[in-house]
């Protein structure tokens, strides 16, 4: 059964970082196979793609307003089951429940239209306070 756990949420002032790790188990190969995308949902808005990282590839895709500040990247040293979000200069407006998913894809094309992810974690909550 796949599995995807997301950690690394906290409280953060206007300007400061937080990384947050998605860790998967059960899938059918390593979590380096699979593009995995980090979603944020903030209170009373709709889900919202963030950013994108494909298979072994390591190409990676962000939106525009996360650009220059969060970095998407693969644990290529450990056991390769994990993906992080190191999110820098921080902002009130990115307060919001994190979550990674995936559909056992390999790449990241429309990851942030109306392609359906099968596998999700349970959320990471991020504050930024002004």
């Amino acid at each position: 059964q796949v599995r995807l756990v997301e950690s690394g949420g906290g409280l953060v002032q206007s300007g400061g970082s937080l990384r947050l790790s998605c860790d998967a188990s059960g899938l059918p190969e390593d979590l380096d196979y699979y593009a995995i995308v980090w979603f944020r949902q903030a209170t009373g808005k709709e889900r919202e793609a963030v950013a994108c990282i494909n298979n072994s590839e390591g190409k990676r895709h962000y939106v525009d307003f996360v650009k220059g500040r969060f970095t998407i990247s693969r644990d290529r040293v450990n056991a390769k089951n994990t993906v992080y979000l190191q999110m820098n200069s921080l902002k009130p407006e990115d307060t919001a429940v994190y979550y990674c998913a995936t559909d056992l894809n390999y790449y990241c094309s429309n990851y942030g239209g109306d392609r359906e992810f099968k596998y999700w974690g349970q959320g990471t909550q991020v504050t930024v306070s002004s």
